[in-house]
């Protein structure tokens, strides 16, 4: 393990951003066979399905497109990211690293920007990967966006906290990411969960705060 974290390590000060697209492709496809596997059980459960139907088959394709995005989207977007963003803090708003005010600054536009965006991009592309027509994926994203950035919005800062303050900014793709093995699971169950009560309990408790706020 250490021979090979030694490698990664070698790989990352040499080719940075090929190193961060591979490494995101590979754990994203792991996550989604992951997220499959944990659907799966779940469903068997909920629909007490028959033995013969137990049998967990991984959709490959779906794996593929999931790795896809980790190429061509994370790897190398959250690469520019994370590096860029240190650099506008220190440079442009002159914090001294690893400050509060420097943490928190980063979790802040972190989780304004890139977490909506990469949210949104997530459940758009998935939709249409899987052939799901431009209305039916504008559906599903009414449906699961707002509530998937509410639910993410109370664990993602923790994390973020973490990544910013410990974390070397070379390595904090690589952290991230592996939550995100995490937070596909959560993505998949989100969306097993379709139109679920507490979903439409959310949605309409936030509409009613907001109608509240424009009365006041």
């Amino acid at each position: 393990m250490l021979k090979l974290w030694k490698w990664y390590q070698n790989c990352l000060a040499v080719h940075p951003v090929k190193t961060q697209v591979l490494s995101s492709g590979v754990i994203w496809g792991f996550g989604d066979i992951a997220a499959q596997t944990i659907t799966h059980s779940t469903a068997k459960k909920k629909h007490n399905l028959e033995d013969d139907k137990k049998e967990l088959m991984i959709n490959w394709k779906r794996v593929a497109t999931t790795s896809l995005f980790g190429f061509a989207f994370v790897g190398p977007v959250g690469h520019y990211w994370y590096v860029g963003l240190d650099r506008y803090i220190r440079s442009r708003l002159l914090m001294q690293p690893n400050s509060l005010r420097f943490v928190a600054s980063k979790v802040a536009i972190d989780g304004f920007i890139f977490g909506p965006l990469d949210l949104l991009l997530f459940f758009s592309y998935m939709g249409l990967s899987s052939g799901k027509s431009v209305s039916q994926v504008k559906e599903d994203v009414k449906r699961d966006f707002l509530p998937a950035l509410i639910l993410e919005g109370g664990i993602w800062p923790i994390v973020q906290v973490a990544n910013f303050r410990f974390i070397p900014v070379r390595y904090q793709l690589l952290y991230v990411n592996f939550f995100c093995l995490l937070d596909s699971c959560f993505l998949s169950w989100l969306e097993q969960q379709q139109d679920a009560p507490w979903k439409k309990w959310l949605k309409s408790f936030l509409y009613l705060e907001e109608e509240k706020g424009q009365g006041g």
